[in-house]
């Protein structure tokens, strides 16, 4: 039975050797995170993906982020330690039936959340992140209307802070869909000093009653930048591990689920599917590896591009 210090040795040697670069959302296991050469959101992912000079890009992360990094790398190689790796909102907002829902909204543009397949990706005018999601719509013209999609919850709070009328598609992520507006009372009278910070992913309700909204970066940027030491934290538990690191000394609470748990916390199961030992052998044998389609990726290479010049 090989340990973590194996796996973590071996890691940082292939990673050398390939010349590849290791990018992890802070949604993943500790241990991987401590690997990664770059731990991040989906925007800051995307950024470091484009740029990168590294022969092979390993992602930590799910699905939709690989085959990101791959529209965005035709030529270099692209590893996902495990291709079972999925997202709610990318699985249920499939081409066909899009394609459909589209035609009913003539003259409507499409932006899409990056949470969604190469399919959905080609088919939008704008591709947003939770980080710039607002910069993006502010950027259309306000007499241009919109579909927006997968994710309806992020929707109906751009609607709110744009002032908009998007047409949105019914989707939502399981992680934070799960969040309850009940617990989290319960949980802030313990602890009435703590602020409570939320992703926009979640429910209108548990939005309504934090302290702040934002991305998992706009997230670490403001605990970073807070005098209170003690935060709620609404989002994937995997996040606390960069918060503990950037914030030492400040007190992190995960918000639980509808559901009990045994962590009492809100994970994403398909985030937890890599694990070091897959990531070693993905490495190792430069496979499972992503690819994308090429007539597909090049019609999704436009928004991506246009989402990554608009974003500040």
């Amino acid at each position: 039975m090989r340990d973590n210090n194996f796996y973590y040795k071996e890691i940082k040697r292939l990673l050398e050797d390939k010349n590849a670069l290791l990018l992890a959302h802070c949604y993943q296991d500790k241990a991987i995170q401590d690997l990664a050469d770059f731990v991040g959101d989906s925007l800051d992912l995307a950024r470091k993906a484009a740029r990168t000079e590294a022969a092979v890009i390993v992602f930590a992360g799910v699905y939709f982020m690989a085959e990101t990094a791959k529209i965005l790398n035709p030529d270099k190689k692209v590893l996902l330690p495990d291709l079972s790796a999925g997202c709610s909102l990318a699985d249920h907002c499939q081409p066909e039936e899009f394609a459909r829902f589209r035609a009913r909204y003539p003259g409507h543009q499409t932006v899409s959340y990056i949470n969604t397949g190469a399919g959905i990706k080609a088919m939008s005018d704008y591709v947003c992140t939770s980080s710039n999601a607002e910069d993006i719509i502010r950027s259309i013209p306000e007499d241009q209307p919109l579909i927006f999609a997968p994710d309806k919850n992020l929707g109906n709070y751009l609607n709110k802070i744009t002032g908009r009328h998007m047409i949105l598609w019914e989707g939502s992520c399981i992680v934070h869909e799960a969040f309850s507006k009940e617990k989290l009372i319960q949980l802030y009278r313990k602890n009435p000093e703590a602020k409570i910070v939320v992703h926009p992913e979640s429910e209108a309700p548990v939005l309504q009653i934090a302290h702040f909204t934002g991305s998992t970066s706009q997230i670490r940027e403001y605990i970073r930048n807070s005098n209170s030491t003690s935060f709620i934290i609404g989002t994937e538990a995997g996040i606390i591990h960069q918060l503990e690191k950037e914030s030492p000394g400040k007190q992190f609470i995960p918000l639980p689920s509808h559901e009990d748990n045994s962590c009492a916390c809100s994970e994403c199961a398909f985030m937890k599917v890599n694990t070091v030992e897959k990531l070693y052998r993905c490495l190792r044998d430069e496979t499972p590896e992503v690819f994308v389609d090429e007539t597909l990726l090049e019609k999704a290479l436009l928004p991506i591009r246009k989402m990554l010049s608009l974003s500040r």
